[in-house]
């Protein structure tokens, strides 16, 4: 495991405040050196991956190495900033983990049709929260190989993208 980034940035997308802080706690918590930024919906999210807006200066939208995406957001919801990441050249190889309340079939079978890497329900209490975030942790920053251009500075890269 030499060679792999200690910290790499999670992007969150969600539109409850309790929920944002449960999982920053949960990843402090689960004991991960990683960088988590929180927007709180489909269309914030779109801007922070384009650096559009607020987030114009890459050094305040960091390329994420993972995405954290709730389906029911106001703006645009989970589901068509899902379709429109993975439909991207230079976002789709960005792993998007959907983390929801929705337990419905249709939800976990289009998610996955729409490229989503994997479909959590979000567990009621903390202690099962920081374990989701522990495993999450363990799995995509410990076992599985990411390509470089995710888990680093990949500014220029994604500023390219921001005119589309």
């Amino acid at each position: 495991m030499k060679g792999r980034q200690t910290t790499v940035t999670i992007l969150m997308a969600d539109d409850d405040e309790d929920d944002c802080m449960l999982a920053s706690e949960a990843l402090a918590e689960s004991r991960l050196a990683n960088e988590l930024h929180i927007v709180r919906d489909g269309e914030e999210l779109m801007d922070y991956l384009y650096h559009r807006g607020k987030y114009t200066e890459g050094k305040n939208s960091p390329r994420p190495g993972l995405i954290l995406l709730d389906l029911n957001m106001p703006k645009k919801d989970g589901r068509e900033a899902l379709k429109e990441i993975k439909a991207d050249t230079n976002l789709k190889q960005i792993p998007v983990i959907v983390l929801t309340t929705s337990r419905a079939e249709e939800d976990i079978c289009r998610t996955y049709d729409l490229g989503a890497n994997s479909f959590i329900i979000k567990p009621v209490t903390f202690a099962s929260l920081v374990e989701v975030m522990k495993t999450i942790g363990k799995y995509w920053f410990e076992i599985v190989e990411l390509p470089i251009a995710v888990g680093g500075t990949n500014a220029e890269h994604s500023n390219q993208s921001s005119s589309g």
